[in-house]
């Protein structure tokens, strides 16, 4: 594994790389690895010639009152576990040449980003569909992977490089989850460990709501509420962001459940917030 830190290197590399002939798969990452992020890099080294995981702490997708400063950073200790993947090429760019003194240039989406998450964290997905244009015209993969864990930040992407016809193939892979369910998040070494227990509630109420809709409910009014009223009743310090029934497509409400709905929660443990979902077919 080769760690590159200039943008212009990387860059070459890769030119390089496609002169060869030779098929590029990208993972971006904000590090604090864990088996999800792994996930995605050993599905990009079974299907690419070259594997380029990038770790940048993006500071212009958090908010003024989000955890840029205490969000995870173990580069050491990611760093081996890219290593022991076998990965070709580590990226770690840094604030200042990602975005020098005088950037002020955006990718700002009109209608997805006006759900979920997007609906309390204001300048989130402009921040991303930035950071992730940006990175994908440095390391100009044939493919990238991101996880089904962020749904609504890998729909945005793909809707991105399909209005910028970017020439570029993405990959959503399965949520990666602990025995108890609770999907893997870098958040996750937040929580209490009995947090941590409490919090697999979150993805046994969104099971309960997949049960409901495929028992014949179709009020999404009716699963919304006993989703809410599980993670209540389970978690001791939750507090409920978010529970929508949405159209997988466009992220719109859905208030009668027909054929496929994206079940999605964001819940606060504490004072961590968490994100899960599923996707239901009739």
């Amino acid at each position: 594994m080769k760690t590159v830190g200039n943008i212009s290197e990387m860059t070459s590399i890769s030119k390089n790389e496609i002169i060869k002939g030779k098929k590029i798969g990208f993972v971006p990452t904000m590090g604090a690895l864990h088996e999800g992020h792994l996930s995605l890099v050993r599905e990009a080294r079974l299907d690419n010639d070259v594997t380029v995981t990038s770790i940048f702490v993006n500071p212009i997708q958090f908010g003024p009152n989000e955890d840029f400063n205490k969000y995870p950073r173990s580069i050491e200790h990611d760093s081996e576990l890219l290593r022991n993947e076998n990965i070709d090429y580590l990226f770690l760019p840094d604030a200042r040449q990602m975005y020098g003194n005088n950037f002020e240039t955006y990718i700002d989406l009109k209608n997805l980003p006006a759900h979920l998450c997007g609906l309390k964290r204001e300048g989130h997905f402009q921040g991303v569909a930035t950071v992730v244009a940006k990175l994908f015209n440095i390391v100009m993969p044939h493919t990238a992977y991101f996880g089904q864990k962020d749904y609504q930040q890998a729909l945005i992407i793909k809707r991105m490089i399909a209005d910028l016809n970017f020439s570029i193939d993405i990959k959503i892979m399965p949520i990666v989850r602990e025995n108890t369910g609770l999907a893997l998040s870098s958040r996750n070494q937040y929580l209490t460990q009995t947090q941590k227990k409490e919090a697999s509630a979150i993805y046994l109420a969104l099971k309960l709501g997949e049960k409901l809709i495929l028992g014949g409910e179709n009020r999404s009014s009716v699963v919304i509420n006993n989703v809410k009223e599980f993670i209540l009743a389970n978690i001791e310090d939750a507090k409920i962001d978010y529970v929508c029934a949405s159209d997988p497509e466009n992220l719109s409400d859905i208030d009668k459940i027909e054929n496929g709905v994206l079940l999605a929660a964001a819940v606060y443990v504490g004072s961590t917030r968490l994100i899960d979902n599923i996707l239901i077919r009739r």
